[in-house]
């Protein structure tokens, strides 16, 4: 069911954005060549305790899994394209790497989610489009987001985005409503859909989250039931903003 937050709901979901954006930008800071991903995600636990909030992904358990998530964070690493686990057969970065962190919070009862990739170093100019294709993507997303558009709108611009520097948004996969829990409906499409899709509506919080491979549209899913990557094993970016729906335009509350 699509639900609509009131005035109040949406003040402390810009609280618990900012929180969300720090924490994020904060752990960005901390990519660099040795560092291993379970370290980030001890020290994404500690922050999140240090700000009052409570981290959304753990122990959570998404429609269709088997088991809960077992960490704060989603950190993939390129050829993973998303839910990269960083505690469990831990990846040390390298020189050259990407890096996504993705991960949402609940502050003051309210969900936010939100990803970044950030670039290990240097990296060559094919990650480099990558990285600026996929932001891209996000922009032109978030833009067409007005009271009166619809979901296959945002899908719609993203592949746009994705056709123009010759990538792939990953198959099957997108952003999702979000606020009173970590997945609401609707499905947010990264792609041109058939049909217009849901139509959106003042008040309705969308986490928008393109992801854009390299080499091809298809990914694979990994024996731990969340790990996704890329079929033939080329780099994945993603990048989200959880934002609402206003009158005329979005405001990013992840910012």
């Amino acid at each position: 069911m699509v639900t609509i937050k009131t005035k109040e709901e949406i003040a402390k979901l810009k609280e618990g954005g900012k929180v969300l954006h720090d924490l994020l930008h904060f752990l960005a800071g901390e990519v660099r060549e040795g560092v291993s991903t379970k370290y980030l995600e001890s020290l994404a636990r500690k922050e999140i305790e240090e700000v009052g909030a409570k981290p959304a992904f753990l122990k959570y358990t998404p429609h269709g899994a088997d088991r809960p998530f077992p960490a704060a964070l989603c950190v993939s690493v390129n050829d993973v394209v998303v839910h990269g686990i960083p505690n469990e057969n831990p990846i040390i970065i390298k020189n050259g790497d990407i890096v996504t962190i993705d991960t949402g919070l609940c502050y003051k009862g309210m969900y936010t989610d939100s990803a970044i990739t950030i670039p290990c170093g240097e990296i060559d100019e094919k990650a480099k489009l990558l990285l600026k294709a996929t932001k891209e993507a996000l922009n032109m997303a978030i833009k067409v987001v007005r009271d009166g558009a619809t979901t296959g709108s945002i899908g719609a611009a993203i592949e746009k985005v994705a056709k123009k520097y010759k990538f792939f948004p990953a198959e099957d996969l997108g952003g999702h409503g979000v606020g009173y829990s970590q997945h609401e409906d609707p499905f947010i499409p990264n792609f041109k859909m058939r049909g217009d899709g849901v139509v959106l509506k003042e008040g309705m919080v969308l986490a928008i989250e393109p992801m854009l491979n390299e080499g091809t549209s298809k990914v694979d899913f990994l024996s731990d039931g969340y790990t996704v990557v890329t079929h033939d094993g080329s780099r994945s970016a993603h990048f989200e903003h959880t934002i609402v729906v206003t009158k005329n335009g979005a405001e990013i509350l992840t910012i």
